[in-house]
């Protein structure tokens, strides 16, 4: 089957059922489909929760909801990792500070790892990805608490 005509049941597949994305893999080819302005799917345990609601007070129980909530995004196309190595400590965890220019994860992209850094200081205080997954440029990976007023 050539990929023109297998991208186009893809899409009629995503119609038919409602579906804002969908990925398939055979053999060595992987196809992801998404429709324009579709967010990337997050795995069901950690829902894909937006900046506006985060800022709002979407954890109860926590008091004064975080403010001055800085996206730190994805440089690049690629894999995103927390730590350097698969049996090494992450870089960053929920809660934990960090300062600009630290590095707070790993995208891989073209067999080249590639540390990406935060421009902001503060608190992380949400990790939107989960290890190993596939990550688009532009798309949030964490949410940082930043320590001055933005």
């Amino acid at each position: 089957m050539n990929l023109r005509k297998w991208i186009r049941e893809l899409v009629a597949v995503m119609r038919e059922e409602d579906l804002a994305e969908i990925e398939v893999r055979r053999l060595f080819t992987t196809v992801r489909v998404r429709r324009p302005g579709g967010e990337m799917t997050m795995p069901a345990a950690q829902p894909a929760i937006p900046v506006e609601a985060v800022g709002a007070g979407s954890e109860a129980g926590e008091g004064a909801p975080p403010r001055n909530l800085i996206p730190i995004k994805s440089p690049m196309v690629g894999t995103f990792y927390r730590a350097p190595a698969p049996d090494a400590d992450p870089y960053v965890e929920e809660l934990s500070s960090v300062t600009v220019g630290q590095t707070v994860c790993i995208v891989e992209a073209m067999k080249l790892m590639n540390e990406i850094e935060s421009e902001v200081s503060g608190r992380i205080a949400r990790i939107l990805v989960e290890n190993a997954q596939p990550v688009e440029y532009g798309q949030t990976l964490f949410l940082v608490e930043s320590e001055s007023a933005a």
